[in-house]
């Protein structure tokens, strides 16, 4: 089990220089990648430009006789667009690289597809461009890798990163961690995102200080000690919309004792963040367009691997994931390595604003006129006030709308299939 080889990893680090390491890594992942490229039809791989699917891209062009076919999604929003990077990643490494637009009136019309390819009310934004990154890769090959997994094996995410400096700002006396709190705040409240789109600042730079990023902030630098900070890194979404019956997500009772903040966050995200959310993305996005999907930095041997690592393998020099950008290294050159991570983040808080707005404001009328015991609608409207005044809520409101989205195509298929009828969630 997952519990399992957690334990035995700390248990038995591994020994040997940064290079003996890389080296290990390097042969552990090449033959997870040749392995998943065994196929008897056409098979490619998705291309972010990230350090994540560049490593897997790389191994495979390394491995490969003829150029692999690659993939990626471009945004005209520049804050959002990684496509010129996957670009450069596909030059240099000579594969056969295609790339899809995403602009916001075709998300507008993929997004009647996401109950009906996911069958249950899931709400993470980046299900768009994945959805259609496979429905682009579906037209040239039948099986794709991802790099998903990186981030949870490595320490990819920026709370895994930030645990310990945060860590460290607990030994702060109280009231100096709340006046910094306070200073957050303020800035969460005033940092509009129309006005910070205006500021001469890099769009990382913006990106970093969005409202809800800095309203984060302040709530991590009040926790008063390290199960606080925990709870909050690894729950961040467990706020402003009124759940109803908030539960906390259990893995089960055998969980590992692990006695350091970033090996407990690591393991909360590889047992419920990527099998709940990663996995189920890339899994409904390539299954809805006969596509099948495969994930080498999941593979036993990289994952028992990465649980051995000392911290500082995976975190280092204020960055994650420095055993995987030292790999990279290898196969390309550093400018297309160093740089601020992204994610595959969707520019949805604007879109909220502008192309989907009418979409959204009529699942918010179905909101209000149909019982719910799971939402608080006026907490909701609330937040979608926020946001139309420029803060950004746009993840809150994005899991609101899904569900509702969800729940009206049940509604529609009942009343179809049956005798008229809502769908009962007092159950559930």
């Amino acid at each position: 089990s997952l519990a399992d080889v957690a334990a035995d990893g700390r248990r038995n680090p591994v020994i040997g220089t940064d290079e003996d390491l890389i080296d290990e890594l390097d042969n552990r992942l090449r033959l997870a990648v040749r392995e998943r490229m065994i196929a008897d039809v056409p098979l490619g791989g998705f291309l972010s430009g990230g350090i994540d699917s560049s490593a897997v891209i790389a191994l495979m062009q390394a491995q490969s006789c003829k150029p692999v076919r690659s993939f990626t999604i471009s945004f005209a929003e520049g804050g959002f667009d990684e496509a010129p990077y996957a670009a450069a990643v596909a030059r240099h490494l000579g594969t056969d690289h295609s790339e899809l637009h995403l602009s916001p009136s075709a998300a507008r019309d993929v997004i009647p597809e996401l109950p009906q390819a996911w069958d249950e009310p899931f709400a993470d934004e980046s299900q768009i461009p994945t959805l259609l990154v496979a429905r682009l890769a579906r037209q040239h090959v039948t099986v794709a890798l991802s790099g998903d997994g990186g981030d949870e094996c490595f320490a990819g995410y920026g709370r895994h990163f930030m645990a310990e400096r945060l860590k460290r700002h607990l030994r702060l006396p109280r009231q100096l961690r709340r006046t910094l709190a306070a200073g957050a705040g303020f800035f969460a409240r005033a940092g509009r995102d129309d006005v910070v789109g205006k500021l001469p600042l890099s769009a990382s730079a913006r990106h970093f200080i969005r409202s809800d990023r800095m309203e984060r902030l302040a709530r991590l630098l009040t926790a008063s000690n390290e199960d606080e900070l925990f709870q909050r890194l690894a729950r961040p979404q467990a706020e402003n919309l009124g759940y109803q019956r908030p539960t906390e997500p259990t893995y089960g009772y055998g969980d590992p004792p692990l006695d350091d903040l970033l090996s407990r966050l690591l393991y909360d995200d590889m047992a419920g963040y990527l099998p709940g959310d990663i996995l189920v993305k890339l899994d409904r996005a390539t299954m809805a367009n006969s596509l099948e999907g495969r994930c080498p930095l999941l593979d036993h041997r990289v994952v028992e691997f990465s649980w051995r690592l000392p911290s500082n393998m995976k975190v280092r020099d204020g960055a994650g994931k420095w055993i995987l950008r030292q790999l990279l290294r290898r196969y390309l050159p550093q400018h297309l390595i160093e740089r601020p991570k992204q994610g595959f983040d969707v520019p949805i808080a604007g879109w909220l604003r502008g192309p989907l707005r009418n979409w959204a404001t009529d699942l918010l009328a179905d909101m209000r006129t149909e019982s719910s015991d799971v939402l608080d609608t006026a907490k909701i409207d609330a937040c979608w006030r926020d946001h139309i005044d420029g803060q950004n809520r746009s993840r809150e409101l994005w899991s609101a709308l899904m569900f509702q989205a969800w729940r009206s195509k049940a509604n529609r298929q009942a009343q179809q299939t049956g005798p008229t009828h809502e769908l009962d969630l007092a159950g559930v």
